[in-house]
């Protein structure tokens, strides 16, 4: 009998990870998953939050290692769990992540129409399912919630998932705002399953709304903060402008991957028809873009040198947020301030003067409600109970609206 490859993982917010089953070790050796270290978790925050440079690949090894612990929780609570649904639960979230694009989600609202990181990371799902002869037909049966299991979906994907555990956590870590800190190990321990369904027990309360208000702290802190959004659409506003231009037929700078997006209108008839696609976008990551802008602010398009210019050296456009809707002129006034200073014309003052809003709902009740499990075999909505936090502020979503522009 063949020893088990054992492999520890020593990470700085849990301490050790263990890869413990052959399938799983395969699973993070491949490019596929391999090509996560390149991409930043939190996108341009490091910006604002210097220490956050952690990757996709720590975020999703960090969830993974949640997700067994969740496992053996339940499994001492006496839920029935095989070994093969334990496993291919454990590699849904592992992959939750892996049709994340360059810096997260530029990508998606820069140079490819319509396509979401979820759907491309569901042909990745499907392709790597074929490539491992079917050994990931359970694991796309939990991720996409076809499984009679349904708790194993919701560790995965629900408003109380081991994702939502580890990033909040993970990136509270790595940019010191600890009001993040959220007592992941004690929600585990209150985890149960009830009617096939995964929920807390009573005892668990405070620490899920604990949980609720970190998500949203942490969303106005730092995913949402105004510099980082900022940068963010600076960055969006890039892609889009050299796209515009690769359209038109400009030469530009791009590694080939970058260079084959540029260059082609991708939609998702592409991914799904041409198996190029899909390879060429597994070559792309933070690298390809960084790399394209460091030239780029040398080309003779105004509008992209200026922004490629700025960003590299964080000299970023100003962000004024607004609980109310700006006046109607507001973004006239300053496009003209700009005309008269950069000489910028028509189309091209919108990507230096724009607006946008910003918005959460810390908890929605629409979506997969936390349900609290009570001693005597009640089930309640978190939001629903008497006295809660959630009832009376998580649940009423906040909208911001923002205009940027550059300093002047």
């Amino acid at each position: 009998m063949t020893e088990r490859k054992r492999k520890i993982v020593n990470d700085p917010v849990y301490g050790f990870i263990t890869i413990d089953h052959p399938l799983i070790f395969n699973l993070i050796s491949h490019p596929y998953y391999q090509r996560l270290r390149r991409i930043h978790q939190m996108a341009l925050a490091h910006l604002v939050y210097p220490g956050a440079m952690h990757t996709r690949f720590h975020h999703s090894m960090g969830a993974y290692h949640l997700m067994s612990c969740a496992l053996q929780e339940l499994k001492g609570k006496g839920i029935a769990i095989t070994e093969e649904e334990e496993v291919a639960a454990r590699m849904a979230i592992l992959l939750h992540d892996v049709g994340h694009g360059p810096y997260s989600h530029a990508l998606e609202h820069g140079i490819i129409e319509g396509v979401s990181h979820e759907a491309i990371g569901r042909w990745l799902m499907e392709d790597l399912n074929r490539q491992m002869n079917g050994a990931l037909s359970l694991t796309l049966e939990i991720f996409n919630d076809r499984y009679h299991k349904k708790f194993l979906h919701q560790l995965v994907s629900s408003q109380l998932d081991v994702d939502r555990m580890d990033y909040l956590n993970r990136d509270s870590f790595y940019t010191g705002v600890s009001e993040g800190v959220i007592g992941y190990d004690r929600i585990i321990k209150m985890l149960t399953v009830h009617n096939g369904e995964l929920m807390v027990e009573e005892k668990g309360i405070y620490s899920i709304e604990k949980f609720i208000v970190a998500r949203r702290l942490m969303y106005w802190q730092v995913y949402l903060h105004k510099t980082v959004l900022s940068a963010e659409n600076m960055l969006v506003k890039i892609l889009v402008r050299a796209k515009e231009l690769a359209l038109k037929g400009v030469e530009l700078f791009a590694s080939p991957p970058l260079q084959y997006f540029l260059y082609h209108t991708i939609t998702a008839s592409n991914f799904e028809q041409e198996p190029a696609c899909l390879q060429q976008f597994c070559l792309l990551d933070d690298y390809d873009i960084m790399g394209a802008i460091k030239v780029w602010a040398q080309h003779e398009d105004k509008v992209l040198s200026l922004l490629c210019n700025w960003l590299i050296n964080r000299n970023l456009l100003k962000c004024i947020l607004s609980n109310e809707t700006f006046e109607d002129n507001a973004i006239a006034v300053l496009q003209h301030q700009v005309q008269r200073k950069w000489g910028l014309e028509g189309n091209e003052l919108n990507y230096l003067v724009f607006s946008g809003t910003a918005s959460l709902r810390a908890y929605n009740i629409k979506d997969e409600q936390i349900n609290i499990l009570f001693k005597d075999g009640t089930v309640k909505d978190i939001s629903s109970i008497d006295n809660a936090l959630v009832s009376h502020t998580l649940a009423i979503p906040v909208k911001k609206f923002y205009i940027c522009h550059p300093k002047m």
